[in-house]
């Protein structure tokens, strides 16, 4: 069995299809519905299967099933997933025609008039069966995905309302024509692209300042759709990332920053801070009298991922 990105309607693994659950669902839901499904393809549970089924049930939870449940009940990359569904949905509010779909329920979903009760409804109904039989998860991860990415585009706000065309002044705001012998007014300045990009700055303040900074992060993913060769948004996203704990994509756009820029410095302070927290450096733990790990002894965890929540040895 090989699951691949064809089987999604995104760019991007759809977790949510994976698990069988609403892009809505909250960190408990999605606790609950990982261990049915996890019960269901554990070993203990897989003795009349034959061994083909019982490798596919073994690939189906190690490489697709746990990946899907840690990034979604971790909540920094929780975080990241669920803007990338929101940048996805105004996409699809931008195209001019509908998401092509080939499943009936993601059809009836197109049109159906309560989208929410509709969509939950439909989203159950398939995760009901999604595991029950082994050939027909493929099958029912994709209509998921489908169900997923129609609520996503009759539910998404669109694009923002800055990257939309200004509407002109009504006729009755219109400046009257200058009196006879005087020159006319000058016409109101266009916007440049260093006010525009300055607007989604602004925005991205705001937010910052109330410490939303996911909300951030999404005004500045949207300035580097059309700026992508902004040092300057690439290293102020590196400082919202930083600040939001997500010290991974802090070092890839300080790094993309300084490639644009190298005298950005801001991004030159959040390299030199990343790099003095990295494991081995003068400023981690090893500097502080802390004792690294014996090589070829990795800590016990009691079992791994799984030995946790269905049980292990005792002590």
């Amino acid at each position: 069995m090989k699951l691949d990105h064809g089987l999604f309607k995104f760019d991007f693994e759809d977790h949510h299809a994976v698990l069988g659950i609403p892009i809505t669902a909250d960190a408990r839901a999605v606790r609950k519905r990982y261990l049915a499904i996890a019960r269901k393809l554990h070993p203990d549970s897989l003795s009349g299967l034959s061994e083909d089924e019982a490798q596919q049930a073994n690939e189906l939870l190690s490489k697709w099933v746990n990946p899907a449940y840690e990034s979604l009940s971790q909540e920094k990359l929780s975080t990241e997933h669920q803007i990338m569904l929101k940048l996805k949905g105004q996409g699809l509010k931008r195209s001019p025609a509908p998401p092509e779909i080939s499943s009936e329920a993601a059809k009836t979903l197109l049109k159906a008039p309560q989208v929410d009760l509709a969509y939950q409804q439909a989203v159950k109904s398939l995760a009901e069966q999604q595991y029950e039989q082994l050939a027909q998860v493929l099958e029912v991860v994709g209509q998921i995905s489908e169900l997923n990415m129609v609520y996503l585009y009759r539910t998404s706000d669109g694009p923002a309302a800055s990257s939309a065309p200004a509407a002109p002044p009504p006729p009755s705001s219109a400046a009257p024509p200058p009196a006879p012998g005087k020159p006319a007014p000058a016409p109101p300045p266009r916007r440049t692209q260093a006010t525009i990009l300055e607007s989604y700055i602004n925005r991205a303040q705001e937010f910052e300042l109330n410490r939303d900074y996911s909300r951030a992060v999404l005004e500045m993913r949207e300035a580097l759709k059309t700026y992508p060769n902004s040092a300057r948004c690439h290293s102020y996203l590196a400082n919202l990332y930083l600040k939001a704990g997500q010290a991974t994509m802090a070092k890839v756009h300080a790094k993309r920053a300084l490639d644009l820029s190298p005298e950005d410095e801001i991004a030159q302070s959040i390299q030199a801070k990343l790099e003095k927290s990295a494991p081995g450096s003068t400023g981690g733990s090893a500097a502080k009298g802390g004792k690294p790990p014996a090589k070829g002894k990795p800590e016990d965890k009691g079992g791994g991922f799984l030995g946790g929540l269905f049980g292990g040895k005792k002590k």
